[in-house]
């Protein structure tokens, strides 16, 4: 049986899989990704693509490209709630209330000064054959699509694979310093030895993939997710969600969508084409809707996580290490997360400029910020439950019964102040939802490889909705855009290409020098500079940096690869050398002791 020698072998081609493959290509790293399917998704799936992940999908080269194919912002600011679609009953197709999403379309100040990358909207259909092709460019032989691995064994050297060519029915050996599961926990995990614990059967979805025109019966441009409480059936959940897909218009012009529908476990009709599109018709209120149907996908809710991220030399990436539903596009975006944690770990540790000990940190910092995705996501899909008792929906209740709770909303009756101040209340709490800034993108890291500065513990404003930018060791890099030379860049692509970037106060040269020459002696990619309003290397042209920088000109901050803040020194010290010596050795878990 042949064999393969690669650094390392990823299992799995879907987002965290392709992205990890993307990243150590970039980082110099020779890997080979098998997934055992012949292509990529042929699912809608996940689609909402938060600012972190552009931030990583830009520095890997394959943004461009997926914003090409977004929904443009002004088609996905919104969503909301409409009672049914069609039908006559003079209440059908009325929107009842609405929320903005993920940032508005990028209109929301905070989201536009917390990132340079708005929010896209790409479902993985159409996303993953355009990572798949970023891939094989940066590694044309590093990619195998019918290739699926049957047995792995590891020692404490490596890990030896049995991998099955589909195609040429045929057999071979893949031998890695190190393996990635990404596989949507349908191999890897098992072979290793980790289950995946918590809550299941939280609810029995059916996705259905269509093509239709409904640009007829909607309207609002604006609006990305429509939930459908048609009173006839009550209830969001009980009635359906309806997403466009594009892929060429959007909005109500939409030529493709995903319908939602919730089953109940034992309802055999989850089963049937023919009840399915009944089903549709009933919630849209058109009888004659005839849609070409793509996908029929029968799937149930559930939030799991694995017990543990690391087995010696296996690794586990997103579906593999957490599963959840889909409420709030956690679960692609923490995919994503996980590979850029991993892989600038694995470079400096295959390089000998790291220890063991540093891959440690990736279960230690990934696992709780995943546990936290998982409850939220479960949080906010049961929290629609919330709207159906403002609405008072119930599909207990008769369809006139139903149509008489929500009739205050639009015409004045006695209590329609109430109602409707109660549905504001009940859409403002779904922001858990569609707001949920500091749980996407303001998360935070605790482990062996942030060096506390002993600066007090970070209790945020709201642990949900909002983002509050900070250099405390442990946070994300703020984001400032920054001019050198009549160029304007935003500060954070300085760690583009796996570089640790050393950003002194304007009085910092010390710390910059220190740097130079610590990288210099240990062949740690670095950038360092001073960024400040005047004496300066980057120009903080609107001042954002020292609005949030927390030293003072004479101080540092040191950010990882992956934009995370290891290290913080509010003001200068007698010896910068000594200082960032002490801290690349605990963050790069170099130091003996």
């Amino acid at each position: 049986m042949d064999e393969i020698r690669v650094p390392v072998l990823i299992v799995g081609g879907g987002g965290a899989g392709l992205t990890a493959s993307m990243l150590l290509s970039q980082l110099g790293v020779e890997s080979l990704l098998v997934s055992r399917y012949a292509g990529t998704s042929l699912l809608p799936k996940a689609h909402v693509l938060n600012q972190r992940t552009m931030e990583i999908f830009t520095e890997v080269g394959v943004a461009e490209a997926v914003l090409a194919r977004s929904t443009p912002p002004e088609n996905m600011r919104s969503t909301a709630w409409y009672a049914g679609v069609a039908g006559d009953h003079d209440g059908y197709g009325r929107k009842l209330g609405g929320l903005e999403v993920w940032g508005g379309g990028y209109t929301d100040p905070d989201f536009v000064a917390a990132s340079p990358c708005r929010t896209a909207n790409l479902p993985q259909i159409r996303l993953e054959p355009l990572l798949k092709a970023r891939a094989e460019e940066l590694a044309p032989s590093g990619v195998r699509f019918h290739h699926e691995l049957l047995a792995l064994e590891q020692d404490a050297d490596g890990v030896t694979a049995t991998i099955l060519d589909r195609d040429a029915a045929e057999q071979y050996r893949v031998r890695a310093d190190y393996l990635l599961g990404a596989d949507g926990g349908r191999a890897v995990g098992e072979l290793v030895g980790i289950e995946l614990s918590g809550v299941r059967n939280i609810m029995r979805m059916v996705s259905t993939h269509l093509t239709a025109d409904l640009s007829p019966y909607l309207d609002d441009p604006d609006v990305l997710i429509r939930w459908l409480v048609n009173p006839d059936f009550g209830g969001s959940w009980a009635s359906g969600v309806l997403v466009a897909m594009g892929p060429e218009n959007w909005g109500p012009q939409s030529e493709e969508w995903v319908f939602h529908l919730q089953f109940a476990p034992d309802d055999t009709d989850a089963a049937d084409p023919d009840k399915i599109l009944e089903r549709m018709r009933a919630t849209l209120g058109i009888p004659d809707f005839a849609p070409t149907i793509h996908q029929i996908s029968p799937w149930m809710m559930e939030g799991v996580l694995a017990d543990r991220f690391r087995s010696g030399r296996v690794f586990l990436l997103g579906d593999a290490a957490h599963r959840h539903p889909p409420t709030g596009g956690l679960g692609l975006n923490g995919a994503v997360h996980d590979a850029y944690n991993l892989c600038w770990k694995l470079a400096a540790v295959l390089a000998g400029r790291a220890g063991d000990a540093l891959l440690d940190t990736y279960d230690a910092e990934r696992r709780p910020v995943d546990k936290a995705n998982v409850d939220a996501a479960v949080a906010a899909a049961m929290n629609h439950f919330a709207i159906d008792e403002a609405l008072e929906l119930s599909p207990e209740r008769t369809a006139a019964e139903n149509w008489a709770a929500v009739r205050p909303l639009w015409e004045d009756l006695p209590g329609s102040a109430e109602k409707r101040h109660a549905l504001n209340r009940a859409l403002g709490a779904q922001t858990i939802e569609f707001r949920h800034h500091n749980v996407e993108f303001g998360y935070t890291y605790d482990s062996a490889a942030i060096v506390d500065d002993g600066s007090q513990p970070y209790v945020p404003l709201d642990a949900v909705r909002l983002y509050e930018p900070s250099t405390r060791p442990g946070h994300p890099m703020p984001h400032a855009w920054v001019e050198r030379e009549g160029t304007r860049i935003p500060l954070n692509t300085l760690v583009h290409g796996g570089h640790f970037v050393l950003i002194a106060g304007e009085d910092g040269q010390d710390w910059v020098d220190a740097a130079e020459k610590l990288a210099a002696e240990r062949g740690i990619a670095l950038r360092a500079a001073r960024v400040g309003v005047l004496d300066s290397d980057y120009v903080d042209v609107r001042c954002a940096w020292l609005k949030h920088r927390g030293i003072t000109s004479t101080g540092a901050v040191l950010v990882r690869p992956d934009r995370y803040v290891g290290f913080r020194s509010a003001a200068g010290v007698d010896d910068p050398l000594s200082a960032l010596t002490t801290a690349f050795g605990q963050i790069l878990a170099t130091d003996p002791h």
